[in-house]
């Protein structure tokens, strides 16, 4: 059974109701309104991550990626230097509660700049300081310490040397406190010269055990050194202990829809369905289109129909689109 969800952002909730869970603000607004000013946008985001919790248990969905803005700036302080931490953990612990009872995966998936395999420990330094703030978050969340709660983050760079870089990734990721590194994860590349799902395998998991997320997409854009089912079942290979495996899925908007961007960018909608080879795994649709885009997915490619605020939700997006 593969179960699919989306990420962040909840458009119908977004449109029908304001809700958002990435509210955030500039460095210099930071500096100048202070912790204050921080602690009311993270209870602001927090409650509203209740509201989409709630939304993904009425709507029978199961997985979700949660948006890394919850907390603005949260490396630049201790938690317990924000007015309002306690009203934030109460609404995490809440989150937490509500997917429970759901049966509802939460994942985070931190960006692009997180980077263990420099050489530059200043680099690695941020990387762990931002990594610690995603680990808290899952800790306050009541998630627990394994990867069926993913932090999932790619090596970084390749710096024209892709072993030395892993190597530089191992020693650094055992650097990690216990509530990062039992949760971390990492995925393939869509750029030729980074990291491909073999590689992962060979150079970080069998090195230090770190699950591989497989991304379909990126294995058609990165480096082609395996089948699409090889990698995937390599990948798939790396987990254990009960724990369903998490990919990704999406489609070229340059492919698919005549996007004039690069070929990676995701696309609107879904063309092609994720083959899973029969196996067990959660699946997080990256279209643009989020929710709408899932259940645009589930009608075309399992036969199911949304249901009724998310039909209309798939139709005005499709008609906006003539």
């Amino acid at each position: 059974m593969v179960r699919y969800g989306y990420c962040c952002i909840n458009m119908t909730l977004q449109k029908k109701e304001g809700i958002t869970t990435n509210r955030s603000i500039k460095k210099k607004t930071f500096h100048t309104k202070g912790l204050e000013h921080v602690s009311r946008i993270a209870e602001s985001n927090t409650a509203a991550l209740s509201r989409i919790a709630e939304w993904n248990n009425q709507h029978g969905i199961k997985v979700f990626r949660v948006s890394s803005a919850l907390v603005p700036w949260a490396s630049e302080f201790k938690w317990e230097q924000l007015p309002g931490i306690n009203r934030i953990v109460d609404n995490l612990q809440r989150v937490g509660k509500i997917a429970a009872e759901g049966g509802q995966r939460l994942t985070f998936h931190p960006g692009p700049f997180n980077c263990l395999v420099s050489s530059n420990e200043r680099v690695v330094q941020n990387c762990i300081a931002d990594l610690r703030v995603h680990g808290d978050l899952m800790d306050m969340l009541g998630q627990p310490r394994t990867p069926e709660a993913a932090i999932n983050i790619h090596l970084g760079g390749a710096y024209g040397n892709p072993q030395k870089a892993a190597e530089n990734w191992c020693r650094n990721f055992l650097r990690l406190p216990e509530n990062i590194a039992s949760r971390l994860t990492v995925e393939n590349d869509d750029r030729k010269n980074l990291f491909s799902a073999r590689m992962l395998y060979e150079m970080v998991h069998q090195k230090v055990g770190v699950p591989i997320v497989f991304d379909s997409h990126h294995h058609e854009c990165g480096p082609q050194d395996a089948t699409y089912q090889e990698a995937f079942e390599m990948a798939f290979s790396t987990w254990g202990n009960g724990v369903r495996p998490i990919c990704h899925h999406s489609n070229s908007a340059k492919v698919w829809e005549g996007d004039k961007g690069p070929v990676t960018a995701h696309s609107k909608f879904y063309y092609k369905p994720f083959e899973s080879f029969g196996k067990d795994v959660d699946v997080d649709l990256e279209c643009k289109s989020k929710e709408v885009g899932l259940y645009d997915y589930l009608q075309k490619f399992e036969g199911k129909k949304p249901p009724v605020d998310i039909l209309s939700a798939v139709e005005d997006t499709y008609s906006s689109e003539d």
